[in-house]
């Protein structure tokens, strides 16, 4: 999103506050400012200067449309749902940097077992860019979230994991460029 827009919102909304990961609501009539909208999730400035983070199950409250991914595949083999876990993973966003997880390195590992009758187990391995990143708990939630969503998922066990540390030289080239580090 190059442009910041303002906008007043159109019903009390629940958020996140950035960068400690509490919870809080903001009550229709607030203005906000978008700072940045991927993924499922908006991050906005309030009109008192706070970062919050608004989930896209809510973003008719600020006179947008939910996104949908249209990339998935119906099947529910280990395959496939593997493919969908990749898939959505890509949707999450730490707030404060335009780069989705899998793009930054985040995601070290995503196994999926065979559970019987078209349903599986999905066991992911994450890291976060911090060991004391607050917003560590939201992001483990979102991605565990949009895993559960999927066809054929059982379970899910999102696992973070410090060791190894992450390191700017796990992302992608793709996100090196995005932020300008490349």
């Amino acid at each position: 999103m190059a442009e910041r827009e303002t906008v007043v919102l159109t019903r009390d909304v629940n958020v996140v506050t950035i960068p400690d990961g509490n919870a809080g609501t903001l009550s229709k009539g607030h203005q906000v400012t978008i700072h940045q909208s991927l993924g499922n999730n908006y991050t906005v400035v309030t009109e008192h200067g706070h970062m919050v983070r608004i989930a896209g199950v809510d973003a008719d409250a600020l006179g947008k449309d939910m996104h949908q991914l249209h990339t998935l595949v119906k099947d529910t083999s280990p395959e496939a749902v593997e493919k969908n876990c990749w898939e959505v993973m890509k949707t999450v966003y730490d707030p404060e940097i335009p780069v989705n997880i899998v793009d930054l390195g985040l995601v070290y590992s995503c196994k999926v077992t065979p559970a019987g009758e078209g349903l599986n187990d999905v066991h992911v391995m994450m890291t976060l860019t911090a060991p004391g990143c607050g917003m560590g708990p939201v992001i483990q939630s979102d991605v565990e979230k949009c895993i559960r969503a999927l066809p054929g998922v059982a379970s899910v066990n999102v696992e973070i994991v410090l060791d190894p540390p992450w390191s700017r030289e796990m992302m992608s080239e793709v996100a090196q460029l995005q932020l300008g580090l490349y």
